[in-house]
């Protein structure tokens, strides 16, 4: 990986953050004594969540003292235009059952733009990141990285699509629009989570969408499908991570998409 932005120390610096993480969930996955507790919100939450982010914590105010942070399971530290987003297990529900669906997140926000994403995978021994203007790359490390792009599938009856659930849509009253969306489709599968976002960033799903997300689920996720050549709205269409839900694609089949799954949206 060669190419640079702006923003290349703080990737790196993120880099070095993910391998410390990726220690420590690591190490507490498939552990026989995992704490689980339930959150207000009726999510699962464990003693590897919480370490995970305060590992995160740690190295930012060490290294980046000045930085604000918003994380999942801490309140939000420190003022200012540059901002750390961090979800410290994506995927809380596969990790305390074993499944290696799961990942640490880490974005950077600069002016409330998502300029840095990186999603660390360790499980399934998987890496995706970002910097604004240098691509989207996965790999092992910086070191040893394969640059990513979305596919070129230009009609709905030709497309992937990856989600998490039924239950989310149905709570919603969007249900039916879903399913039409997936009978429109070639193809479904529900690999879930970060990881179908991840999938229409390499090209080898075409869309992906969820609900009903928050902040640290996405932020993340955007500078690498942008940069990749795809696209990230919600699914009312407000671009990034701030709309309260994601519609993920190569771009080519977005617009189709939303008017099924949104069928007022402008």
């Amino acid at each position: 990986m060669t190419i640079r932005s702006g923003y290349d120390d703080d990737l790196r610096l993120a880099h070095v953050i993910a391998d410390q993480v990726d220690s420590v969930t690591m190490s507490r996955f498939k552990a026989l004594d995992l704490r689980i507790e339930t959150k207000p919100d009726a999510t699962p939450v464990s003693d590897a969540d919480r370490a995970a982010e305060e590992c995160v914590r740690s190295q930012l105010a060490r290294a980046r003292p000045r930085d604000a942070v918003h994380g999942e399971e801490f309140p939000d530290t420190g003022h200012g235009p540059r901002q750390w987003v961090i979800d410290p297990i994506d995927g809380t529900k596969s990790f305390i059952r074993g499944v290696p669906v799961w990942a640490t997140l880490i974005a950077l926000l600069d002016a409330g733009e998502p300029v840095i994403g990186l999603v660390s995978a360790p499980a399934l021994g998987r890496r995706w990141w970002a910097a604004n203007g240098s691509g989207a790359w996965t790999g092992k490390s910086l070191a040893a990285a394969t640059r990513m792009h979305v596919s070129g599938v230009g009609d709905l009856a030709d497309a992937s699509l990856s989600y998490s659930s039924l239950t989310g849509w149905e709570e919603r009253g969007r249900l039916e629009n879903f399913l039409d969306l997936t009978r429109k489709v070639w193809r479904t599968r529900a690999y879930g989570d970060f990881w179908s976002h991840m999938m229409v960033a390499e090209g080898s799903v075409d869309l992906s969408c969820e609900p009903e997300l928050a902040l640290h689920d996405m932020a993340a996720l955007v500078p690498i499908v942008n940069e990749a050549g795809g696209r990230f709205t919600s699914i009312a269409g407000v671009p990034g991570p701030f709309g309260g839900s994601a519609l993920v694609s190569n771009g080519l089949l977005h617009d189709a998409a939303q008017q099924i799954l949104e069928p007022l949206a402008d």
